[in-house]
């Protein structure tokens, strides 16, 4: 059985040949001569270029090219290449009839005949605009990430391979880790780590888990290309293909070792500051014990004492009970002393000093003190700043380091003292958020000991903490150096190293005013001719009663008030002769300092002396007594007492 006859059957191969090429309209497909006359003209061709047959047919293919082209003689060029290596291949831009320009995928071939003479070029034209457009897009977009990482420089971002090879390197990478590209492009990222780190496999994981995870982010120390270390933030991506395929990483590294340093010195500045808010709170405690237990001792030394008097008929027996009982006595009120001076409640008198006769007068002393086996020196400087300081409190802080230094030197050594004016900064003053900037003068005591451990260290200021053996140390020395410095305005700062001794800085702030002028001492006067009246305020009975005692046997009359309001009632009075107020401080209602300023309204030339144990916010204001305000610290003996009492009311009105 027959097919059915085609409409094609009755057409010629040549015009089936055309009716497929006019039925394209996507691709100009045309024919030229040698010379490059157009010969045929499909209607994709017309689509695409614009020209109808009867327009082109007969003219230049040259007439699609843009001038800039047909100047570089370019369509000549495209034959030349054609008819010797039987075809040209390019892409470029292409003009249509009525001027625009689109981008073209060009193909000539060139035309045998059957003895295989080049008879002419078949040309296939396709507008691949919006690919180019695309592709350009695509690298307009490559360029500007590039220019963007380029322009990174405080990160180092490049990509590894699989294995971790560096196979791209930018400015913040080189400046960061010190490689020029052609250093380090094709050598693996274990370089920038340390041996720990290498030891340890950490580039191997890093790469394991980001292969894993997707990423992988941690901080370390990274080396650099000169060897020096840096603290570096690091985050490692995963980079796959469409198939999900590992085809390399991409590595971010960020400096932070400021940022790091930054955290250390928070950390230091906060654990500083806990030490002090402790130290803060035991001194509030300890003042307030030594408050109270002055008060108890002046009782016991002051019945001591005048048992003493009364008992120089007794045998010795009592008389040696009586001297034991008081040195013991005498003992707990330098303890307690002691206590007022960690808790920054001692009064200080302060006076301007020289430091550089200061210490060099020391010297003479701690040898002798120190004893043979201890080299004492002492160093000065040139231009010595004055410092403003209680020269008795300062001897006795630097006789307490003394002592602590030859201490920790049981088989001989050296102590030094010396000292150098210093200018605390910003960056100092960070560390050490106690100081505030600006000049000091630097009071050294160094030993060659064995120093102190790490654990004795964070302890060291702390009241009864000692190293020593029971019965051999208080533990009070250096927390009596730290209240005492403190309250002059400075700083105590301990610098030590097993095995290297120890050195304990002192900063006590320049002093740049005027030295005072020497007070004048009063005129003695005869035993006999004290006549005055002593108003005593004491809230402690007890402590009121022995009071009075003391003062009634030095021949003063005694007036008593338990209260301050009590002793306001009796100044009130127009009768009631007073000459001198001996006031307690620290007492409950109106304390002894406002009763002293309400007392000199009623009677403007009425004297005060102030008592305490605990003056602090009372007659003591910045580490100094206020101006003008006499004070006895407790204890007191008799004879301080005695003394103290009549050089006040000896003052010049």
């Amino acid at each position: 059985m027959q097919s059915p006859r085609s409409k094609l059957d009755g057409i010629g191969d040549t015009a089936r040949l055309q009716l497929l090429i006019d039925a394209i309209v996507d691709y100009a497909i045309y024919m030229i001569d040698l010379d490059g006359t157009v010969r045929s003209w499909n209607s994709g061709a017309q689509r695409l270029k614009g020209y109808s047959p009867d327009e082109i047919i007969g003219k230049s293919f040259a007439s699609f090219y843009t001038p800039e082209d047909r100047i570089k003689e370019l369509p000549q060029r495209a034959l030349s290449v054609a008819a010797q290596e039987g075809r040209f291949n390019a892409e470029g831009w292409r003009v249509r009839k009525d001027g625009s320009r689109f981008w073209a995928s060009v193909i000539i071939d060139a035309v045998r005949n059957d003895g295989g003479e080049l008879i002419g070029f078949a040309k296939v034209t396709r507008d691949i605009t919006e690919r180019q457009q695309a592709l350009e897009e695509l690298l307009h977009s490559e360029r500007r990430y590039r220019q963007l990482i380029e322009a990174v420089v405080d990160y180092a971002i490049f990509q590894l391979d699989p294995l971790g090879n560096v196979t791209t390197w930018n400015p913040g990478a080189q400046r960061i880790k010190g490689y020029a590209p052609s250093e380090i492009i094709g050598r693996h990222f274990s370089a920038f780590y340390t041996p720990e780190d290498l030891e340890l496999g950490v580039p191997k994981r890093a790469l394991a888990e980001a292969a894993e995870h997707g990423r992988f982010e941690a901080e370390g120390w990274r080396v650099r290309k000169d060897g020096s270390r840096f603290w570096a933030s690091v985050i490692i991506d995963r980079i796959t293909d469409e198939a999900g395929n590992v085809v390399g990483y991409a590595k971010v590294t960020r400096d932070v070792t400021d940022r790091k340093k930054a955290e250390e010195e928070l950390k230091h500045v906060q654990h500083q500051l806990a030490a002090s808010q402790k130290l803060e709170a035991v001194g509030q405690l300890s003042g307030g014990i030594a408050h109270d237990f002055n008060n108890l001792l002046m009782i016991v030394l002051g019945n001591l004492e005048t048992a003493e008097r009364h008992a120089k008929l007794a045998g010795p027996n009592l008389n040696r009970a009586l001297a034991n009982a008081k040195r013991g006595a005498q003992r707990a009120a330098a303890l307690t002393s002691r206590l007022l001076a960690f808790s920054r409640r001692q009064a200080l008198d302060p006076k301007p000093v020289n430091v550089n006769n200061y210490i060099n007068g020391l010297q003479e002393f701690l040898q002798r003190t120190l004893g043979e086996r201890i080299e004492v020196q002492t160093v000065g400087s040139a231009g010595l700043w004055q410092i403003e300081a209680d020269a008795n409190h300062l001897e006795s802080a630097i006789v307490n380091l003394a002592i602590n230094a030859r201490d920790a030197m049981p088989e001989g050594g050296k102590l030094t003292l010396e000292a150098a004016n210093i200018s605390a900064d910003e960056d100092y003053c960070r560390l050490n958020p106690e100081l505030a900037p600006g000049q000091y003068v630097a009071i050294c005591v160094s030993d060659t000991g064995g120093g102190m451990s790490p654990d004795v260290l964070s302890h060291a200021f702390e009241p009864f903490f000692t190293t020593k053996d029971p019965g051999h140390g208080t533990g009070l020395g250096l927390s009596q150096v730290y209240g005492f410095v403190k309250q002059s305005g400075g700083h105590a700062k301990i610098y030590t190293e097993v095995g290297q001794g120890t050195t304990i800085k002192m900063y006590f702030p320049r002093f740049t005013g005027n030295a005072r002028p020497e007070e004048i001492v009063p005129e003695e006067r005869a035993e006999g001719e004290i006549y005055e009246t002593i108003l005593v305020v004491e809230d402690d009975e007890d402590l009121r009663a022995y009071i009075s005692d003391v003062l009634r046997d030095l021949n003063y009359r005694v007036l008593t008030a338990r209260s301050a309001q009590a002793a306001l009632t009796i100044l009130l009075q127009d009768d009631s002769k007073v000459d001198l107020l001996l006031t307690d401080v620290v007492m409950p209602g109106i304390n002894g300092r406002e009763l002293g300023r309400r007392a000199h309204q009623i009677r403007p030339n009425l004297k005060v002396l102030y008592m305490t144990g605990y003056s602090r916010n009372a007659v003591v204001h910045q580490g100094r007594l206020d101006e003008g305000v006499n004070l006895l610290e407790k204890p007191i003996s008799q004879a301080k007492l005695a003394l103290r009492v009549r050089e006040v009311l000896d003052q010049n009105e």
